[in-house]
């Protein structure tokens, strides 16, 4: 394969990526082009708020094309456009040959719950010190274990003990990683739910990878009290279900939220103040657990 490579401005990013789309590019990637450098830009703000800018003031483009003759014919065609005004081709080059598939597994390594339970792919060993297990390969549903939302429930998962959940709910379950932590942890009695029908069957085949029994469906399926109810979502979406998840938490039981900004904890308390006293149970990276009994 060969790839071209171009510089232009924000204003002229999508007009290259329709042409180079229309000359048979195999693919389009854009990026910073003052990336690593004193002026690199931010693109993405924090969940929930806009955007900071809708692109970058340079842009890197980088087109694949499986011929040599593809790419040079696809680099003149550009350069002739009044489009191009402003751009520039910085060359044509060989893309060596790799093992994308290697590539790609290298970038997921295993994740550290606690000293001994481990998230892991299923192409690496888990590490001797690992007492519990689960393994986990990157899916089309959230949650892989390195998101810091999701570390903080399976530390919360852990930190109760085994054998000390029983009846669980795994409200937006994803890939159905807490609900596979929870039965690893002796729950006997899990139902794992969700809105996407993708994020139901992954975790229906991560639970049978992981040799553990649930129940996955749609929301519907929650059913009557738990002795512990898990969201792993959004602010949003937690305030507006504050009712619903509440309304499933036995007396005595626990509800367990993440996917909170720090500055979004006051909002979430007041959010469930008629049904919960939530607070504060862990913190990472600028995102926070919040726990409540009820």
């Amino acid at each position: 394969m060969f790839e071209i490579i171009l510089m232009c401005p924000q204003d002229r990013v999508e007009a290259l990526s329709d042409a180079l789309d229309a000359l048979d590019a195999l693919s389009v990637s854009v990026e910073d082009a003052d990336a690593q450098t004193d002026a690199e830009q931010a693109l993405f703000g924090e969940p929930g708020m806009p955007p900071p800018q809708d692109g970058w003031q340079r842009s890197r483009i980088q087109a694949l094309f499986s011929t040599e003759a593809l790419a040079r014919d696809a680099a003149k065609l550009l350069v002739a456009q009044d489009f191009f005004a402003g751009c520039d081709v910085l060359g044509v080059k060989l893309v060596p040959e790799q093992d994308w598939v290697r590539l790609t597994q290298s970038q997921f390594a295993p994740v550290e719950i606690t000293p001994e339970f481990w998230i892991v792919p299923t192409w690496h060993e888990p590490p001797a010190q690992a007492k519990k297990v689960i393994r986990l390969d990157p899916g089309l549903a959230f949650g892989t274990g390195t998101h810091p939302t999701t570390r903080m429930c399976l530390r919360w998962i852990a930190q109760q003990g085994t054998g000390s959940l029983t009846r669980v709910l795994d409200y937006g379950c994803g890939s159905g990683i807490l609900a596979i932590g929870a039965a690893k942890y002796g729950a006997a009695d899990i139902d794992a739910v969700d809105i996407d029908d993708a994020a139901v069957q992954s975790t229906v085949l991560n639970a049978h990878a992981n040799h553990v029994q649930l129940k996955a469906g749609l929301p519907d399926q929650a059913a009557g009290q738990y002795q512990t109810v898990l969201a792993n979502i959004l602010a949003t979406p937690l305030k507006v279900l504050a009712p619903l998840l509440c309304a499933h938490v036995a007396a005595g039981g626990s509800l367990v939220l993440a996917g909170i900004l720090e500055r979004q904890t006051d909002e979430l308390k007041e959010a469930y103040a008629p049904w919960a006293k939530l607070e504060v149970s862990d913190r990472e990276d600028g995102w926070v657990l919040m726990t409540a009994r009820l």
